[in-house]
């Protein structure tokens, strides 16, 4: 499918996603999001591929929603236009397959709650992260609120976006907030690495295991990984990697 404000790429079992809005940092609004959701379902359902990549085209991952717009929302647009992030990015924390934030540049607002619904986030050497809201006299709008506090703790993620400061990137895998930092020439080349390295196992037991973790911070999570081990056993995925390791093989997927 054609996108106007995205760039999708795919190789060897990998998708990368690029928000393709260089002219204004990659801002996002409306239409992004709804190209954002589309991409992201069609990727989910196509059975070649296996991880996903998010990152920016040019100098930017997102630089936030799009200012300009938002100074036409009056509060039934800001409910809708909130609602429309958190049913995107739920859908990207809770899909099936593993999603790897690739960070080139400025990740704020909106950028860093889409950053924080990804799985695993590998951010530049010169990124810089926060949620900067309050400055505009808003607050996050698109799970900031929820997400941060998880990856950071209450206390921290109180003082982000209390003040709307950015950090580094660097202060970002200090806290908690990203997996790990590189130089920025190496940054797509260290997460389609870190995404070869995930479809080397098996993708179902990826798939469970993201599902059991999402709901560490729910009562149901302690059952949920229980049967979804269980389930695990059922699959000729775990007899194939079993029967590898006992054997001294590799295994064949």
């Amino acid at each position: 499918m054609k996108y106007n404000n995205l760039i999708v790429e795919t190789e060897d079992g990998i998708a990368i996603v690029k928000i393709n809005r260089p002219k204004v940092l990659n801002a996002v609004n409306k239409e992004t999001l709804l190209e954002l959701e589309n991409a992201m379902h069609e990727l989910n359902e196509d059975t070649k591929i296996r991880v996903i990549i998010i990152t920016g085209e040019g100098k930017s991952f997102i630089s936030g929603s799009d200012i300009s717009r938002l100074k036409e929302f009056g509060p039934l647009e800001a409910r809708e236009y909130s609602k429309l992030g958190h049913r995107v990015l739920d859908y990207i924390e809770n899909m099936s397959k593993p999603v790897i934030a690739a960070i080139n540049g400025y990740a704020l607002g909106s950028g860093c709650e889409l950053a924080m619904a990804c799985d695993i986030r590998i951010a530049a050497e010169n990124a810089k992260i926060g949620q900067p809201e309050v400055k505009l006299g808003v607050i996050p709008g698109h799970a900031g609120t929820q997400r941060l506090p998880k990856l950071v703790g209450i206390a921290k993620a109180k003082e982000l976006i209390f003040t709307g400061d950015m950090i580094t990137a660097q202060e970002a895998k200090d806290i908690g907030l990203v997996n790990k930092v590189v130089p920025p020439d190496k940054l797509m080349d260290d997460a389609k690495a870190l995404a070869k390295k995930i479809i080397s196992v098996g993708k179902n037991a990826v798939s469970l295991a993201k599902s059991a973790i999402n709901k560490a911070f729910t009562d149901a999570g302690n059952a949920y990984e229980q049967e979804a081990f269980a389930v695990c056993f059922a699959l000729d995925e775990s007899k194939e990697g079993i029967s590898a390791f006992l054997e001294k093989r590799k295994p064949n997927w």
